[in-house]
């Protein structure tokens, strides 16, 4: 066992897990966006915060960002102010669902002229890319329809396939596409990209510098996430994950907060094929929107929530699970897993932190540190930068 904690603590020192930058802008649901003292006012702003998540965890190095919600004059000016602050811009995220020019569609909408639009769109993330130092240009599309008829299904994977395809070939060498799917939402008929299956094939279709991406929330209840992990990562299609929990139809809450143990599942594949460091080429992110909790403290937790079930799933004994699963024995096979999951990790952790000259409680630290209190005296009198805000 103390073998399996100090390579689960080699794994950990060298995790990274991006965090999004709308997470520490004013967000909301369908009905009221709950604005919070403090929130960040531009991109520059969002940087610095979380650049604190990583100050007391030690494993947030990098931020997302979402365009046009942190547009910005001069990204290089963005890039070194992220430097500045200890961390660095990670995945560029595109927005091709908040112009009244894509209520049809973007991508895949029957207007040419509208599809261009989404295609310049996407042509300058990657020019952002270029400027900021992202490898990473994750799309994620909203695009569907409501009835049955009201457009061809077919045409429009066509058009999907064209664009993605004029955008691929704009990438550089050391430059990829991350092919987001979602059940549905906000289409309810059909949508362009529903699933893994989709979103493979397109990608297949593409080339090696197009890969999936996991958006944990995005599934049907029930749906053996797990597996499209094991077959992604066999197929060397697994480019990243959004992070996030469901309850029911909407996602984007805290990681692990609904089912821990099945994020514990997912983990557990991905050690399996030490597919958790940055060695592996997958980008692991939180992809949430904290509407009534904290900003930062949220942040915090939902690294941390990763980090535990990271732990555990670097603990499965994975002799004896070998030896169980070889001799069929299916209740001790079962009860290796069980038993990773069910070990308290917190203390292990905690002497990580120490190790890495953290404190070993980052939700205590950052209490502690009064950057809270600042930002709320501090950033008064601006508009709050955030999704619907």
């Amino acid at each position: 066992m103390s073998e399996r904690i100090e390579s689960a603590k080699q794994v950990l020192a060298s995790q990274n897990i991006e965090t999004p930058s709308w997470a520490f802008g004013n967000s909301g649901t369908r009905f009221k966006v709950f604005a919070q003292q403090g929130v960040p006012r531009d991109p520059f702003e969002k940087l610095a915060d979380a650049a604190q998540v990583h100050r007391f965890t030690g494993t947030a190095g990098s931020v997302a960002l979402h365009i046009p919600w942190d547009k910005v004059e001069d990204y290089a000016a963005l890039a070194a102010h992220a430097a500045e602050q200890g961390v660095r811009i990670g995945t560029i995220n595109s927005n091709t669902f908040q112009d009244d020019d894509f209520m049809l569609g973007s991508v895949c909408h029957p207007d040419p002229g509208v599809r261009r639009k989404a295609t310049d769109h996407l042509l300058e993330c990657v020019d952002i890319m270029d400027a900021t130092g992202s490898a990473d240009l994750k799309l994620w599309f909203a695009d569907g329809t409501n009835y049955p008829g009201q457009d061809s299904i077919a045409d429009r994977q066509d058009r999907l396939a064209e664009v993605l395809s004029e955008v691929y070939g704009r990438l550089g060498e050391d430059q990829r596409l991350l092919l987001e799917y979602k059940l549905f939402e906000p289409s309810f008929y059909h949508t362009d990209v529903p699933d893994w299956g989709t979103a493979y094939a397109h990608c297949t279709e593409l080339g090696p510098k197009a890969q999936v991406v996991i958006d944990t929330g995005h599934h049907a209840p029930g749906t053996n996430i797990e597996f499209i992990v094991a077959f992604l990562l066999r197929q060397g299609r697994l480019g990243g994950f959004d992070f996030n929990s469901r309850f029911y139809a909407d996602d984007d809450l805290m990681v692990g907060s609904a089912d821990p143990f099945q994020l514990f599942r997912i983990l557990h594949e991905l050690a399996l094929r030490e597919a958790i460091g940055p060695s592996s080429g997958i980008a692991y992110m939180l992809d949430q929107c904290h509407n009534i909790e904290p900003k930062i403290p949220a942040v915090i937790r939902s690294v941390m929530n990763v980090q535990e079930a990271t732990a555990k799933a670097l603990l499965v004994d994975r002799a004896a699970l070998e030896a169980a699963q070889t001799s069929g024995d299916v209740l001790g096979a079962n009860a290796v897993l069980m038993d990773a999951y069910n070990t308290d990790v917190r203390a292990l952790l905690s002497d990580l932190r120490v190790e890495q000259g953290l404190d070993p409680d980052p939700m205590a630290a950052y209490a502690a540190s009064g950057y809270a209190d600042d930002i709320k005296s501090n950033r008064q009198g601006g508009q709050a930068a955030g999704w619907g805000a």
